[in-house]
């Protein structure tokens, strides 16, 4: 899908008739090296279309479950949740490859389940790709996915779905066993067929170091800018939250636009100055 067209007779329609070739994973990872990769997290038609023309990557993050859904984890995260945000993010783009994540329970039992949970995501969705947790122990599941053309984005280091095993959210590789494990995880995801590698949450020097180690792309949130690309949660990079993790550098300041916006409009009803005779509608005299 190199363009997407929205229907015009609705007062939101806002079409980019820019027609573009849709980036594709060999693209991907042949940016090894080369020019940074570009990727942020969306999970709506309009974020996406918003995003789109500067992004390579968007990322349909099941951290959806904590910026869209209010959950406390994205462990409860459901692959239905998935499909609905990946469909709409894949309409309200082009130009980016878009991939899918993988929700907690949905590839873990076995590289079978794994491939019909993929499978019902590119099917349902439109997106290229889909992106899982885990380093070793998914190796196999990712070279059973490759093998059978699902296109494959690995992710090492912090891994969310795993918080409980993990003891919280701290950074990894601050030990020498951690930071063997870091690098054995990327080289044995990268191996296995991935064409990109999400390191998050590692110490600067390992996220480098696993960065030579892979001849794979990888993209790093709260890693190395040594990382072949970066990615952020959208949200969290335009300030649309109250805290700002160290890894985030704000970029703009939403909140308090929307604020603002949403403070005006309710001074204006308060007072009766919304709506006005440009807003209404009248018959014909």
């Amino acid at each position: 899908m190199s363009t997407y067209t929205i229907d015009t007779a609705t007062s939101r329609a806002t079409p980019t008739p820019a027609p573009g070739k849709r980036l594709t994973a060999p693209a991907i990872l042949a940016r090894k090296g080369g020019e940074p990769i570009v990727a942020l997290t969306a999970y709506t038609m309009r974020m996406a279309q918003l995003l789109d023309p500067h992004c390579d990557l968007l990322l349909v993050g099941d951290s959806l479950g904590q910026v869209i859904y209010g959950l406390p984890s994205t462990i409860p995260v459901s692959l239905e949740m998935m499909c609905a945000h990946g469909a709409a993010v894949v309409r309200g783009s082009w130009h980016a490859l878009v991939a899918v994540d993988m929700p907690f329970g949905s590839y873990e039992e076995s590289p079978e389940q794994a491939f019909r949970s993929a499978a019902r995501v590119l099917k349902e969705t439109g997106a290229a790709a889909v992106k899982l947790e885990g380093g070793e122990a998914m190796a196999g599941t990712i070279a059973f996915l490759s093998k059978r053309g699902i296109p494959v984005i690995g992710h090492v280091g912090l891994t969310p779905q795993a918080v409980n095993a993990l003891g919280g959210y701290r950074a990894r590789g601050r030990d020498e066993a951690e930071a063997a494990k870091v690098i054995a995880d990327a080289r044995a995801v990268a191996e296995a067929g991935s064409f990109a590698i999400v390191i998050e949450g590692v110490m600067e020097e390992i996220a480098a170091e696993a960065t030579k180690a892979v001849a794979c792309p990888t993209i790093g949130i709260g890693a190395s800018a040594s990382c072949d690309g970066q990615i952020l949660v959208t949200e969290d990079m335009m300030g649309l939250f109250e805290r700002t993790p160290r890894f985030v550098k704000r970029f703009g300041d939403i909140a308090s636009e929307i604020s603002a916006a949403a403070a005006g409009y309710a001074a204006d009803v308060k007072s009766r100055a919304f709506p006005t005779d440009e807003q209404i509608y009248r018959g014909k005299k």
